[in-house]
């Protein structure tokens, strides 16, 4: 028997229709035009108001999965591979079903509260911190939390222990859900942790053994002298079924996550999010994606990153299948080939390692592999640049290529892919609609607007843009005449991007002066991020307020847009940093390889053999000349290519295995490089390459004859 109609997903159905081409998407709303600012613009569809939910009974995320889990209760939920201690391998994919994992979240949630009743935290709202790498307890421990009117404020697994003891001690968090990986680096924090009093672990550390030899029974006993207690997600699961609570049923107003962001600089901010933000974007999602009970995704972007919530948001208000990646992003594709999923979120970085991998395999190859693939890519190429119906879709390369290329990366059932987190390259954009034949969208959206902003429409074969403004947001752009970015710019409006609506964040947690300066008097939201409007309301990331570089000639650059072309056009690159002082006419860039492809690039270079395990046979070929200058020939190519201008260009460079990580502070936990940190840190090597740039460019110049 069918399911019962998913009313949200139906309403997202007709929303998502777009107009007709060469209509607005996004639309001006009269009389809104200011000085200093761009009229109002809202979504083709939402044109008198803003979007807060497509079914009024649904207001909060806890009624989001009842609705779910009692529409298709027998339905696969939560998916996870094992460890096979025998085999040393991961098994194939269990699963939960939404029913079994109702009543896991039930019994969860219940527990909670006794727990937290028995340290005298009885009847209020306050947070529970979950620390670990994306695994259906994750999910399970949120959805509990919700089922309590509790709030969940996620750990980044790869944090530090300062940033670590700060959101516990900000937030006043009683207790932590973690990973059994944690528990020790939690007690070590204990003595700086007023707040916390119990300690979750979401694996089973009790089975069987004798009293007082199971890893639950040595930890309490370390425990107990720091004033923290630890029991395990069975026990809690089983408290919770023996003295079973009614569900505290969330207000559309309260909190559903504090998200800290991680800032380039200083602590990092408490960013409230409301269970109205959270439906609120979770419509805006079903226009970018069907959601049924047919469909799979892939949870791998980090959890504690509001872009992968509203994704699982998405799947479980849905009905559809999460399947958890095992933990080794390396071998993400071994876990995309058994899920195979229906849709897929990514982030430029990763999609830059499939484009190397796809053109190594398809365009690159030699013979007639190499000339089919680049047929195909060509054909698809003009067919989406057509004026009339453009598609990438073809009848005959789809099924003889397409679709085995898709294959490769387990992603030849992917009805819709989308790119967010930061710019895609637009030729990456391109090869890979032209590759898997299906709605390759770029989007954009922050933690304080749950993650959706803009997002591309399908049916829009255009590349370089965010696409239109979604129903749960309308914008503005603010004049910024000190970097020349006017809203009366012709032929297209430029300025800073503000936003406004019902899917935006509330405040920053306990900081009233950061959210002073974020939100003006209006309610509007100030990005950051300088945008330039189309003449049918797509828009365009092209600078920064901040990130702008200004070099000794008076010329603005904009260092990631460089770094994104770059990285999207030799595979051979891992991570990317542009800089420019300002007291000279060029840039410099270190560069981070990457292995597999480096080692063919550079062993081709130096007629030799590399292997690409061999760390220091790498380091030595990145620090090569002759790999150097074939490097930057490269880079010239592709800037030629795109179009740079001559100040644009990199002339001088270095490569190393791994510059930027989390580790060194120099990329924060969404992978984003911290362009200062990074300056200071490498200000030697970025001196040494301005001397040698500049004297190269001395030597090159002809001597004046006497």
């Amino acid at each position: 028997m069918a399911p019962p109609t998913f009313l949200a997903i139906e309403k997202a159905k007709e929303a998502r229709v777009p107009p007709a081409p060469g209509k607005p998407q996004s639309v001006t709303v009269p009389g809104t035009e200011k000085p200093g600012y761009s009229p109002i613009y809202r979504h083709h569809r939402f044109t008198n108001g803003l979007l807060t939910t497509f079914d009024p009974a649904i207001v909060n995320m806890h009624d989001a999965f009842e609705n779910a889990a009692n529409r298709v209760p027998r339905s696969r939920c939560l998916g996870s591979r094992a460890w096979d201690p025998v085999k040393k391998v991961f098994g194939p994919y269990t699963w939960e079903t939404y029913q079994t994992v109702q009543k896991r979240r039930r019994d969860f949630g219940s527990g909670l509260v006794d727990l937290l009743a028995a340290e005298g935290h009885v009847g209020e709202k306050f947070g529970i911190g979950l620390w670990c790498q994306n695994r259906p307890e994750w999910q399970i421990t949120d959805l509990a939390a919700l089922s309590q009117n509790l709030f969940t404020v996620s750990l980044y697994d790869t944090l530090g222990p300062d940033t670590t003891e700060y959101i516990i001690n900000h937030a006043q968090l009683p207790l932590v859900a973690t990973s059994v990986n944690h528990i020790t680096a939690l007690l070590k924090l204990k003595p700086r942790l007023p707040t916390l009093k119990i300690i979750v672990s979401l694996d089973v550390l009790s089975s069987g053994e004798l009293p007082g030899e199971s890893k639950l029974d040595v930890l309490n006993s370390m425990a107990s002298e720091l004033g923290v207690k630890i029991f395990d997600i069975k026990q809690v699961e089983a408290l919770g079924e023996k003295n079973p609570k009614p569900y505290r049923i969330p207000s559309p107003e309260d909190p559903v996550t504090i998200n800290y962001t991680s800032g380039t600089t200083g602590n990092p901010k408490g960013v409230l999010l409301t269970h109205k933000a959270a439906v609120a974007a979770t419509c805006s999602s079903f226009m970018v994606t069907q959601s049924g009970n047919d469909d799979i995704i892939c949870s791998f972007l980090p959890l504690a990153h509001i872009y992968q919530r509203l994704g699982e948001n998405t799947a479980l208000w849905g009905g559809a299948a999460i399947g958890y990646f095992h933990g080794n992003i390396v071998e993400l594709v071994d876990d995309l080939k058994l899920l195979r999923p229906t849709a897929f979120s990514g982030v430029p970085r990763l999609f830059n390692r499939f484009g190397g991998a796809i053109k190594e395999a398809t365009i690159e190859a030699p013979g007639f592999r190499g000339k089919l693939s680049r047929r195909a890519i060509d054909t698809k190429l003009a067919s989406m640049a057509r004026k009339d119906k453009p598609t990438n879709k073809h009848f005959l390369y789809d099924r003889i290529w397409s679709k085995k290329v898709s294959a490769a990366l387990g992603l030849e059932r992917c009805h819709t892919v989308v790119s967010g987190s930061a710019p895609i390259d637009p030729s990456l954009q391109q090869l890979l609609r032209a590759v898997f034949a299906n709605n390759f969208v770029q989007g954009y959206g922050l933690t304080e607007s749950y993650a959706v902003s803009l997002v591309q429409m399908e049916g829009d074969y255009t590349a370089s843009n965010c696409g239109c403004v979604m129903p749960t947001i309308e914008a503005r752009l603010r004049d910024v005449p000190d970097m020349e970015y006017l809203s009366t710019d012709k032929p297209h409006a430029r300025g800073e991007l503000l936003l406004r609506g019902t899917s935006l964040f509330t405040e920053y947690y306990k900081n009233p002066e950061e959210t002073a300066k974020a939100v003006d008097a209006d309610g509007w939201f100030h990005t950051g991020d300088i945008c330039a409007v189309d003449e049918i309301g797509r828009f365009r990331i092209i600078d920064r307020v901040k990130n702008v570089l200004k070099l000794a000639q008076g010329e603005y650059i904009s260092p990631e847009r460089i770094e994104n072309v770059y990285l999207a056009n030799c595979s051979w690159l891992a991570t990317a940093y542009v800089h420019g002082d300002s007291h000279q006419a060029f840039l410099v860039a270190i560069f981070g390889i990457m292995p597999e492809s480096f080692a063919a690039f550079a062993g081709k270079v130096l007629g030799t053999t590399i292997d690409p395990t061999d760390i220091a046979a790498l380091k030595e070929a990145a620090l090569n000349k002759k790999v150097e200058r074939a490097a930057h020939a490269e880079l010239e190519q592709v800037a030629r290519k795109n179009k740079f201008n001559s100040w644009e260009r990199v002339k001088g460079l270095r490569m190393f295995v791994e510059p930027f990580t989390v580790e060194n502070q120099l990329l924060t936990p969404t992978l984003k490089l911290k362009r200062p940190q990074t300056a200071k840190m490498y200000r030697d090597t970025l001196d040494q390459l301005y001397e040698e740039a500049l004297a190269e460019e001395a030597a090159s110049k002809p001597k004046a004859r006497l």
